[in-house]
Order: C-alpha cells, then structure tokens, then sequence
C-alpha cells in the first residue's frame, strides 16, 4: 500500500502563502510526516484570466486577444500587463530580495519567451500556406501552463527557504523536446523521485500529445492531479480549497446554519457536479473512482477539521438528505408538437440538434408531445437553438424561458414521504414548482423553479430536509 497522498490546491488558497505553509504543507510539522506528499497546484487567482480570459465576464486576455487578432499591440499589450501582474504577486511573496530576484527572472523569461513565439507564429502564418486557426489549441495551452509554472516554482522556491526540500515539477512542456501521452509523462518523471525525502511542487497544467485543454478547458489542474494520484498508486487524493463541501452554499443559507458533510460517496460527486458545484471534475473522478483510491476535500482555513472523504463504498447509516444545491440563470427549452406522438425518435433528434451548440444539458423530459430540454448557456445561445429548432420543426409550438434548478442529493434518500416533504414546503413558502425530477435510484430529487426564486428554494429545502437533522445531532452531542 503506498504511503503517499497527492493533494491540490486551488487558487484562491495558493494566493495565500501563509495559509499554505502553516495549514497545508504544515512546514513545522515532525520530518517524519513531513513528506510523502506530492502537491499540485493551480495559478493564483486571476492569473489565468489575464492569460486566456475572465471565466464569468468574458472580459479576453492574452489568449482571445490573439485569437480575434484584432491587432498585434493589444495582445502583446495584455502579455505585458499579466507579467506585470504575476511580478506585482512575487513582490507580496518574497521579503528577500535574491529570491524575488530569481522568481521575477523565471517569469521573464517565460513571458518574453511566449511573446517570441507567438510574434514568429503571426510571420509565419502572414504567408498564407499556414492557417494560425490551426495553431490556437496550442498557443492556449501554452499561455495556461505559464501561470501553473509560475505558482509552482514560486511556492517550491519559498518552502525551500522554509528548509524543506521541495522540487518544481514542471509538466507545462516548456522548451521539452518531446510530446509524450500524459501517462507516460506521468509515468517517466515520477518515478525519479523519493517521496520519503522530497516534496514535489507539480503544474497544474500537463502539456501532452492529448491536449488537455482541448477535452477539459479551464478544468485540466483536476485531471493532472487525479491522474498523478491514480498512476502513482496514492493512498489518498485530497483538495483544498477555501471552503467546506458544505450542507448548502453558506453565502445563501448562512455560516450557522450549514455544516461540511463529512461523508459521502462518488455516485453524490458526480451529481454535484452536474449543477457545476464540483467537488472534482467528473472525469477526474473516474481514474480515483476505478483504482479505489479515497477524495478528501479539505478547507484550507481549517487544517485540523477532517473535511469530507468521498469513496466509493459509503452510504449514508440512515436515509437521508446530505446536500442541497443547484443553479440559477439557466434555460428551459420547451418544444410541443402534436404530430410527433408516437414517433419517439422525434426525442432524439431534438436533443442531437441541441447538443450541436456543444452547451451542458443539465435535464431532460419528455411525454407524447412535448420535448423539454435544461440548458446552462446564455440567451443568444437559446435565440440561435430557437431558430434551429424552429427551421426543423415549422409546426412546432417552441418556447424557452429562464429557470432555476435545485437537487436535493444524498447516498441514500430512500425516505418515505420525501417528495410530499419537499412540495410541502416549498407550497408553504409560496414558491412554485414547475417541474420535479426523481429517479429510481433515490441519490437525488431535481426541481424546477422560478430564477428568482432559487435563494429562497435552497434556504428552504435546507431548512425543511437537513436542518431537523443537524439540530437532533446537535442535542444528542449536548
């Protein structure tokens, strides 16, 4: 059995030097149990929207400014702000002055490196016989792993002054003559290592013959780190992250009424991140889930609480409701047409027009006549998929309005009278159902309500289904 764990941190903790040496690394920890630890880190915060662009805005970095090439200053211009950026975050990190010296050369050297390139890109492709479209996956690739590259070697280099023997990981693939299968990347440079003796500081981002970005965008840090975990036999994977895998989202409950899960399984993970409040990516799950190997999501902020282990075996000793979540600002596609009854294929083909825009189906439904489809996109997305639809299906009746969902969600919600608990009390909070989805399996109940009125729908389902709970816990423990 190996000995080691192989742990992540996520931006927002990695933004925070203090918080990862004393509750993650934990560097005044006995030698003995300070290594056999292998640490995957992502970019500080913000760092990859200068690069690529803003997740929730859109607002384009250096990636879309390249890709639109509106001209060449802009994203040249942007290159220089986000070194500027990743500077002014090594001048917070470092007191001393030879090792902010060294942690600004190394991003110098990159950056200036990435302007070369892709300066010689835009010459090259001016001839014509070279499209630059062809080139894009890579140059986001490339762009990505400069700010995993950045956060890993600041951080190997500060726990090195901390007197720990940390080594900078670097799978970004920068200036690598090779382009190997992620496996045998993986494979080939973590066998070097004696993890009883140093403390590996890997990117987040994995440069390989796949393309990680072309499958996972923005996602790829949790699949580099689940497959480092899966292909060196890990004992355990664990995150960090700035929160608790909570009971609810204590932004919309409240700190005092929510409590961390403590235990669940992957089939509940899987279903968390269908309403996009992952705790892994699915498919990095998948290898975890397949070798046996425990997830623990731990908070950064308290490193002597457990957090909550998801494997494979555990369900719940009573039934019961674990987790309330959902997502707001999402859209229902309605299609009604009397002449596909009886013709179930109409279902299918419906969905694989949809599935073209490439945007996540969160539900579906369907009777005699009605196909209703949960989409999370925007509105122009929904008008084009309209139009489509409409072209296809000239008699149909298609209409498309905006929606929230929230799941109940637990390893066992086996409980008689759940769902005329849940209607129940959402009718007595005058909130209106407009759809509700349970399946056989009893893992989660998914209802359909007004946008404006998913806040109200979490604080009440939690409040009707988890909280009676807690407080019973609460006495007992009193």
């Amino acid at each position: 059995m190996a000995e080691h764990t192989v742990e992540k941190i996520g931006g927002t903790s990695m933004s925070d030097f203090a918080a990862v040496r004393d509750n993650i690394v934990q560097v005044h920890r006995d030698p003995k149990d300070l290594y056999q630890r292998i640490f995957v880190v992502s970019a500080y915060g913000g760092i990859t929207n200068l690069l690529l662009e803003h997740k929730k805005t859109k607002e384009p970095g250096v990636y879309a400014l390249f890709a639109n090439n509106d001209s060449d200053w802009q994203w040249s211009e942007r290159l220089t702000d986000a070194a500027k950026a990743m500077r002014d975050v090594n001048a917070e990190m470092f007191e001393l002055p030879h090792t902010r010296k060294q942690a600004d050369q190394f991003i110098t050297e990159r950056m200036e490196g990435i302007r070369s390139c892709l300066l010689d890109l835009q010459r090259v492709c001016s001839y014509g016989h070279f499209q630059i479209e062809e080139h894009l996956a890579t140059v986001r690739e490339m762009l990505a792993g400069v700010g995993e590259a950045h956060s890993a070697f600041n951080t190997a280099l500060l726990l090195q002054a901390e007197g720990i023997n940390a080594r900078f990981v670097d799978l970004t693939g920068w200036r690598e003559p090779d382009n190997l299968l992620m496996d045998e990347k993986i494979h080939r440079i973590f066998s070097k290592f004696d993890l009883s003796q140093e403390m590996p500081i890997v990117t987040g981002y994995t440069q390989c013959k796949e393309g990680l970005m072309k499958t996972f965008d923005r996602g790829y840090s949790e699949i580099t780190f689940s497959k480092i975990a899966e292909l060196t036999d890990a004992r355990e994977a664990v995150i960090h992250k700035e929160y608790h895998l909570s009971t609810a989202d204590p932004k919309v409950v409240g700190d005092d009424k929510v409590k961390p899960i403590g235990r669940t399984n992957y089939d509940v993970a899987d279903q968390l991140s269908l309403i996009g409040m992952e705790a892994i990516h699915p498919k990095a799950a998948k290898g975890l889930r397949q070798k046996g190997i425990s997830l623990r999501v731990k908070n950064t902020f308290e490193p002597n609480h457990d957090g909550t282990l998801i494997d494979n075996d555990y369900r719940s000793e009573e039934p019961a409701v674990e987790i309330v979540a959902g997502k707001p600002h999402i859209f229902a596609i309605d299609v009604f047409d009397q002449d596909i009854v009886g013709e179930p294929n109409h279902f299918l083909e419906i969905q694989k027009l949809v599935q073209d825009f490439d945007v996540p189906l969160l539900a579906k439904e369907h009777n005699a006549n009605t196909v209703t489809l949960y989409l999370d996109t925007g509105l122009k997305v929904i008008r084009r998929i309209k139009s489509r639809l409409e072209r296809y299906y000239p008699g149909a009746d298609i209409s498309s309005r905006k929606i929230a969902m929230v799941s109940a969600i637990g390893s066992d919600m086996n409980v008689p009278g759940i769902l005329a608990r849940l209607s129940t009390a959402l009718a007595d909070n005058k909130i209106s159902v407009l759809a509700i989805h349970q399946g056989m399996r009893q893992v989660d109940i998914r209802v359909v309500v007004e946008d404006d009125q998913y806040e109200a729908a979490i604080r009440t389902l939690h409040s009707a289904l988890i909280e009676p709970a807690i407080q019973d816990k609460s006495t007992c423990v009193a």
